[in-house]
């Protein structure tokens, strides 16, 4: 996509987004699928580089930054979400991206990923979920099924995994979606729309770790079961799945998400997808429709709702501060005594 800088048109390419690091994941890892998708996306929107802020934690996915032709900070464990929270205030002119693995984001800093949503502070989030710790050489992590035999579970993980995608409607994130690493457009669209959303928005990205946890979504992302495995969400459509679309989506008594013969139960019974309805609660029950993806998964856009974002409402206030009491002297304040008084 062309860009204009001034007077200049500029095309952009995959290669104004790739730096002279050598990339260095496991060969076969999915991370660089997800690398290629973002460089390639960020092109066609035609974002500069300088304009971009890439903000990673710890773990494999924390590397991106080093392979992204834009700012970046590698910072610690968990805290990727503060971090990239004080630049996103601080720089409001600057697009913030967050990196970050399952492990990363949902167990130490997973204080720091639900405030974030919470607040609705305008970052990108995309979390790399291959339900492993990859960089630390497989322990189980907070997405890893029960039963999960690993180094740190020798006899079976007894942790019940959380569900990312349920966990960031719960927190009441404005925009969340699901994909895959095997299907770049399908990446490159819910990149799209995470960009071009205000506030906060998640998405979760199915990745395989070939070394630790090889062929984990397998059972749903291989070609030859998408069809009947995958169920693609698309706003104002019915949600429907199966090779002849034969399969769909309806509530059940109780209000939750079941799979349903399109014939016995006939269309007038599926669900319609509507990813702006303002109350979570649907969207929150497509997110229950599989507990783990070994059963038909949702992926696509969950929820897209607009709400004030967190560094627009901070500006307003420090707007009206400054029109009620006149600028600050910073100075000043610096150099007074131990106490002050606030008018």
């Amino acid at each position: 996509m062309s860009e204009t800088n001034g007077t200049t048109a500029v095309k952009l390419g995959r290669k104004d987004f790739q730096t002279d690091q050598e990339v260095r994941w496991c060969p076969g890892c999915g991370d660089y699928s997800i690398l290629a998708a973002m460089q390639l996306e960020l092109a066609d929107l035609g974002v500069r580089p300088e304009n971009l802020v890439f903000v990673s934690g710890i773990g494999c996915a924390a590397r991106f930054p080093y392979y992204m032709n834009t700012y970046g900070v590698h910072s610690i464990h968990g805290r990727a979400p503060a971090v990239a929270t004080g630049v996103a205030l601080a720089r409001p002119d600057l697009d913030v991206w967050v990196i970050g693995g399952d492990g990363d984001m949902l167990s130490i800093g997973g204080n720091h990923l639900i405030h974030a949503l919470r607040r609705n502070v305008d970052l990108k989030i995309i979390m790399f979920n291959n339900q492993i710790y990859g960089l630390t050489k497989g322990q189980y992590s907070p997405t890893s099924e029960v039963g999960k035999i690993t180094k740190s579970s020798p006899f079976g993980s007894l942790d019940t995994p959380f569900n990312p995608v349920s966990v960031a409607l719960a927190a009441e994130a404005t925009f969340v979606a699901r994909t895959h690493d095997m299907d770049r457009k399908h990446m490159m669209e819910m990149f799209r729309r995470a960009h071009q959303h205000e506030g906060a928005a998640f998405v979760e990205v199915y990745q395989n770790c070939n070394v630790f946890n090889d062929g984990a979504f397998a059972g749903i992302t291989d070609k030859e079961v998408r069809s009947d495995m995958l169920i693609e969400l698309v706003h104002g459509e019915q949600i429907r799945l199966g090779a002849d679309r034969e399969k769909g989506v309806a509530l059940n008594e109780f209000g939750e998400c079941e799979i349903v013969d399109v014939a016995t139960v006939g269309e007038d019974k599926l669900l319609v997808h509507d990813e702006t309805r303002e109350a979570p609660a649907l969207a929150f029950a497509l997110s229950r429709l599989a507990s783990q993806p070994t059963m038909p998964t949702p992926i696509g856009v969950f929820r897209d709702v607009t709400h004030p974002s967190y560094g627009a409402e901070v500006q307003r206030q420090i707007v009206a501060a400054v029109e009620r009491q006149g600028p600050g002297d910073l100075s000043a304040l610096l150099r007074s005594g131990a106490t002050w008084e606030i008018a």
